[in-house]
């Protein structure tokens, strides 16, 4: 079994910056990959990014690329999401997800989910 905790969410005004954290535990991360997703009010849940364990090697949605980053720290079995140049249509609550082997943008793929955090944008 695998638990994920979200954190960092808040408020921030548009232009500015978060970085969103999710801390590992349970099985052994080796081979995992993990993502975040985001759901606004109304809307379906969309990828966001998401980074292989092992490799590193990342994705990103096109609505983010080159303003939101995501690493991981194996010690700490830590992932983060660096978020610069917020826009307000970036406001929703923000899951992290794992999986043994998925690391694309369908959610409905993913085995394990946090319980999110929020993410307000001001404009």
């Amino acid at each position: 079994q695998v638990q994920l905790v979200e954190s960092g969410g808040g408020l921030v005004q548009a232009g500015g910056s978060l970085r969103l954290s999710c801390a590992a535990s349970g099985r052994t991360f080796s081979n995992y990959a993990m993502g975040w997703f985001r759901q606004a009010p109304g809307k379906e849940r969309e990828f966001v990014a998401a980074i292989r364990w092992s490799s590193g090697t990342s994705y990103y949605a096109d609505s983010v690329k080159g303003r939101f980053t995501i690493s991981r720290d194996n010690a700490k079995k830590t992932v983060y999401l660096q978020m610069t140049s917020l826009k307000p249509e970036d406001t929703a609550v923000y899951y992290c997800a794992a999986d043994p082997t998925y690391a694309g943008s369908s959610s409905a793929r993913y085995d394990y989910w946090g319980q999110g955090t929020q993410v307000t944008v001001s404009s």
